[in-house]
This record gives structure tokens, sequence and C-alpha cells, in this order.
């Protein structure tokens, strides 16, 4: 578990690194930022990161092996993992946060054995060219692979959307003015010291993004994981955190459907959002 000493100084450093940054920026110095060498990471122990997977897979796939590997008939591409990681056949624009071909790279690292198609079609997209396609192959060889693949590996998917939850929080705070980013660290960070913390955090994000893409936006109001945070009154750790992220999300999600062109008809979907993060309020640790 992270000591709240620990992420006051992550937290600290992500601030003092963003001002750092833009000001490089402006003088044509290097804009990305990054954890100092000298502030450990923070880490899951291997009970959080199996807790936390399984609720990741029942909310993404209601604990159904099929749904791993699911295109939705409103959408231009497949959701892959227990996270629906966006995997984008060859030629599709990219309109969301393509995932899945940094999940394939994150096998590679951690030295898991994956077929050679797949290592080959992280660079080159999706095999399946449509939804029609993909339902075709399911059950194709490649396919099967790749979901045992993907059932065997829940807690390392899990560890993927920690470290991209760790890694993004500078660039979130690098995308706001400068009298909104303490506000946003210290929520996170309240998230991050409370038991139970991570869970929302974690999923939140891979749900809904991180919140930065103009064109993850209605109206220039976005959804992502930065709105949520910026959107929720200040709070220690604690219960109170847990349920303050919970009223934020729900809030932030509402004004997507409110934003949302009609014709999607987004409100279908609010029952089963509201009742995912209506759920962030209880610690699942």
């Amino acid at each position: 578990m992270i000591t709240k000493k620990l992420w006051f100084s992550v937290a600290l450093s992500t601030l003092l690194l963003t001002s750092c940054a833009k000001q490089a920026t402006a003088t044509g110095g290097a804009s990305e930022v990054l954890y100092p060498e000298d502030v450990t990471k923070p880490k899951l122990s291997q009970y959080e990161l199996n807790v936390i997977s399984e609720k990741i897979y029942q909310n993404e796939t209601s604990g159904n092996p099929k749904n791993l590997m699911f295109w939705s008939k409103n959408e231009t591409f497949p959701s892959i993992g227990i996270g629906h990681f966006i995997w984008y056949p060859a030629g599709q624009a990219k309109v969301f946060d393509e995932t899945f071909p940094a999940m394939i790279d994150y096998y590679i690292a951690n030295k898991v054995e994956i077929p050679t198609w797949l290592k080959n079609a992280r660079k080159t997209g999706a095999p399946w060219r449509d939804r029609a396609t993909f339902e075709r192959s399911r059950n194709d060889p490649q396919f099967q692979q790749l979901k045992v693949l993907l059932l065997n590996t829940k807690a390392l998917q899990t560890e993927f959307f920690f470290d991209r939850l760790t890694a993004s929080i500078p660039e979130i705070v690098q995308n706001v003015a400068p009298e909104y980013r303490k506000h946003i660290v210290n929520n996170y960070n309240a998230l991050a010291a409370t038991k139970g913390g991570w869970y929302p955090l974690i999923d939140y994000i891979n749900f809904k993004g991180k919140g930065i893409k103009a064109s993850e936006r209605y109206n220039n109001q976005g959804w992502g994981l930065l709105q949520v945070l910026q959107n929720m009154r200040p709070v220690q750790a604690g219960a109170g955190a847990l349920a303050e992220f919970s009223r934020s999300a729900k809030q932030i999600l509402e004004r997507r459907v409110r934003n949302s062109p009609p014709a999607k008809n987004e409100s279908r979907w609010m029952r089963g959002w509201t009742n995912r993060v209506n759920g962030y309020a209880t610690p699942i640790l």
C-alpha cells in the first residue's frame, strides 16, 4: 500500500514538474512531464490487482468470457479484454484513445508468450475489417487464442491500467489552467490515500478516458478523469473522497448525455453508467 507521505511527495513533484514543463515549453525546451527518478512510483499488491481486475471484468463483461471480445453495433472498432481496450482496424479514424496496441507491447515487456500474429497485428491494426467479419471469426484459432490469453492475464491487464493511470496524471494536470492544478492533484491524492480508492480511479480512466482529447468532447465539454477530478469538491482521504468521486462522475456523465447529439440516444446508457459509478462510493478492498 502507498503511504500518505509518499503520495504527498508524488503530488508535489507532479505540480512542480508541470510548472517547469510549461516554462520550458515557452522557452523552446522539453514539454514532457514525468515522475522524477528519485520518486518511487506507486505499486499495487497482487491481492489488490486480483480484486480490482475481477471487479472490472464483471463491469465490462458481466462475467461472461464471450464478452471479453466485443464489437458494438454502434462502433467502428472492437473492444478487447477486461477493460474493453479499443483496437481500430487498419484505415479507421482514431477518434478515441486506442489502447490495445499498447497492451500488446505490455505483454511483450512483461515476457508473456503471445502468438506471432498478435505481435505483428499491434502495428497493422485489428485483424477484422468490420463487425460482420469479427462475429464470423469467433471460432477461428486466432480469435480463440486471444480470448484465452485475455482470460489468463486479467491481473496483468489491471496492472497496465494502473500504470496508465499514474503516467496520465502529469499529462492531465498539464492540460488545465494553472489555477486548477492543485485542486485536481489534491483530489487525486485523496483517492489514492483512501482504502479502496484505486479502484474508481483505475476503472474510470479505463471506462471514459483521460478527458484531454478534443475529439472526446461535446460542446467543448469532456467526460474523462480530468473533468471528474476537477468537478469534485475539495476532499480529504477517507470515505468522503469515494462518495464525492462517485457523485462527480455521475454528474459529468449526465452532462455528457445532455450535450450529446440526439441521434445517438446516449440516454439509453445512463442507467448502466449510473450503477457503475454509484459503486465507486463503496470500497471493494
